[in-house]
């Protein structure tokens, strides 16, 4: 287990490098993302993702959702895709909304107990993106402990989550792009699989760093329960 500062070059080269060969052994690693920091690993191991849900001290109840590189993976991992949705990611992508929709149907993974959906986020850390587009999709939860508040720092995710890491990836304090957002905020997170239907509306499922208000004026007040 190790930190690597990601603002020093040789560092960041070898935390990158050390990162992309722990997530392909099934291994942990710690990435900054720009809510909070978030603790990763394969979405397409299932012994990964519980390693990341043990770490945590989750169960399969509360599964992890799932990071993405681009705009374009959302139709690959979700279907059906209703245009609420499109114009929401369109607005927020990259950023801190994550979207609970439909996992299509031939996807071999296992983040959990699921019950058929997977949350998905593009977030906007160019740390986290680069990795992303080297490794595709990553099971995300937020690198603390369940009931502890979420980690701004890499040494905080450190204090709680240990040797249960391979790789810590340090950025320095998360979550500077949302100034007004309150302390250890993450995204904000709404469950879209009700816009399938015409008279299915939007729920807000968890209120983070983008406003509810903002959700509304994107998706329509006749859309959002």
């Amino acid at each position: 287990m190790a930190i690597y500062d990601t603002g020093v070059p040789d560092q960041l080269l070898t935390g990158m490098r050390l990162a992309r060969g722990a997530i392909g052994r099934g291994e942990l690693v710690v990435i900054p993302t720009d809510t909070v920091y978030g603790l990763a690993a394969d979405a397409f191991s299932a012994e990964a993702v519980q390693r990341l849900l043990d770490a945590k001290g989750r169960d399969r109840s509360a599964p992890p959702p799932v990071l993405v590189p681009g705009v374009a993976t959302l139709d690959a991992l979700a279907d059906p895709v209703p245009e609420e949705v499109r114009r929401l990611v369109e607005e927020f992508w990259p950023g801190g909304l994550t979207v609970i929709l439909r996992a299509r149907a031939m996807l071999d993974w296992d983040l959990g107990d699921t019950r058929g959906t997977v949350a998905l986020r593009m977030p906007s850390d160019p740390i986290a993106l680069e990795l992303l587009a080297e490794t595709g999709p990553l099971a995300v939860s937020s690198a603390n402990r369940t009931g502890e508040p979420a980690a701004l720092t890499a040494a905080e995710a450190e204090r709680m989550l240990g040797d249960a890491v391979a790789v810590y990836l340090d950025a320095g304090a998360a979550g500077a792009g949302y100034p007004d957002a309150p302390a250890h905020s993450g995204s904000t997170i709404v469950d879209a699989t009700n816009l399938e239907h015409p008279e299915g509306r939007l729920r807000i499922v968890r209120h983070g760093v983008i406003p509810d208000e903002e959700i509304v004026r994107v998706v329509g007040a006749e859309r959002c329960a």
